[in-house]
């Protein structure tokens, strides 16, 4: 059959935040190199719409995180996971994609446990960290976990669980590739200003967390450092509310939605204060110093202090196996000790350059194996692996239907 002919394969995608558009973006790229008759279908964001994905419903419905936090949202979190379902059910996909999310995402899989559809799911679940009971679960909810971490191989594969490392997106992310002139010049700021960057996060349940802390360093800061130049790279998702929520600060922040301006001002900032996360792994990339700093309901932190497993929370230190960069959670996520650690990072240039030789360290961890049918980038290590089980699952139903007609 020629291959015009050949009905082309639909893959369903689900991405419930924005570091989850990003992977999702690069993953459709990738495959469409490889296979350009694939058709993407399911739920993400403005970089996976822009790549031709008309999303089920707004990808931001399910950007929120924290156990406390989620409650409020709990009925329009059941009616999207019901509409998800409902339509993979109605679709019938070669393949089932989800992506990190995966307080949605696991929801997602259980539901669709007794659909023969190929399932992977890309992002490890960090269950390492805390719920490690869940892990059980996972070998009937997927075909195959996509790692981004090294550690996680050994990890998984120790408790059945079928796994490959891919590699971590922020390789590929560009924040490396900034030019600290250009954003000078953007903005009119002055070589020697000091430029601080704050990442309050990605997520509306998150943000308001860090904003009032991030403030209130900031007149601090300000009698210490009068030039300071405090940058905000955001989500489009976030960033209307936080222009509101930031009107009054001391010092007027830029606000950058753009990834080339978020990647210029990486060039030129002298520090960094960013939640946990992916954040710091782009930051680290970078080169810039930082501090993390997190704020979750205090009855969320309550719980988490009692599952979490893990000795540091920044995935920089997490890579590491050592404080690297200053974890300054909760009760101690103040304004006094946020801008302590700003104005030391941004002073003290032995400091800096402690951090910037364990980030290398860090990064090298992160890079996939290159093969003979990808480059070593994360995005094709991803999709080499999803076609590799796609055509798997295609040539098995083949024999069985093969053998049925027999």
């Amino acid at each position: 059959m020629p291959q015009s002919a050949i009905a082309p394969r639909v893959i369903w995608l689900l991405a419930g935040e924005a570091s989850g558009d990003v992977l999702g973006a690069h993953l459709m790229q990738a495959l469409h190199a490889r296979d350009p008759h694939l058709i993407f279908v399911g739920i993400g964001g403005p970089r996976m719409e822009a790549l031709g994905l008309n999303s089920l419903f707004p990808m931001r419905d399910l950007a929120v995180m924290g156990l406390v936090e989620v409650l409020p949202r709990i009925r329009q979190l059941s009616q999207r996971l019901n509409e998800a379902v409902n339509d993979v059910v109605l679709r019938q996909p070669d393949m089932i994609v989800t992506i990190d999310s995966p307080g949605f995402a696991l929801r997602f899989l259980k539901r669709l446990r007794d659909q023969n559809v190929p399932k992977i799911h890309y992002v490890g679940p960090q269950v390492w960290a805390w719920h490690e009971k869940r892990v059980h679960s996972f070998p009937e909810l997927w075909d195959r976990l996509l790692c981004l971490l090294p550690f996680e191989v050994e990890w998984f594969a120790e408790r059945g669980v079928a796994v490959d490392f891919v590699g971590h997106p922020v390789l590929q992310s560009g924040a490396d590739q900034g030019d600290a002139k250009r954003f000078r010049l953007r903005h009119g700021l002055s070589a020697q200003a000091p430029v601080l960057i704050l990442m309050p996060g990605s997520r509306r349940s998150e943000v308001p967390r860090l904003l009032p802390v991030y403030g209130k360093m900031l007149s601090l800061l300000k009698k210490r450092l009068p030039d300071i130049c405090p940058v905000l790279p955001l989500s489009p998702l976030v960033a209307q509310t936080v222009k509101a929520a930031v009107a009054k600060w001391p010092v007027k922040p830029i606000i950058v939605t753009e990834l080339h301006d978020k990647h210029d001002a990486f060039a030129a900032a002298g520090a960094a204060l960013t939640k946990s996360g992916t954040s710091t792994l782009e930051l680290a990339l970078a080169h810039v110093p930082m501090a993390v700093a997190y704020r979750v309901n205090p009855v969320t932190a309550f719980m988490a202090r009692r599952m979490i497993k893990v000795k540091y929370v920044a995935m920089v230190n997490l890579l590491a196996g050592r404080e690297v960069v200053p974890e300054l959670l909760q009760e101690r996520c103040t304004p006094e000790q946020l801008a302590d650690s700003a104005y030391a990072l941004l002073t003290d240039p032995a400091l800096g350059e402690a951090q910037k030789n364990a980030f290398d360290a860090v990064m090298a961890q992160l890079k996939p194996e290159k093969s003979d049918k990808h480059n070593g980038t994360p995005s094709d290590a991803a999709a080499e692996a999803v076609l590799r089980i796609l055509n798997e699952k295609s040539r098995s139903a083949k024999k069985d239907g093969a053998a049925e007609r027999g």
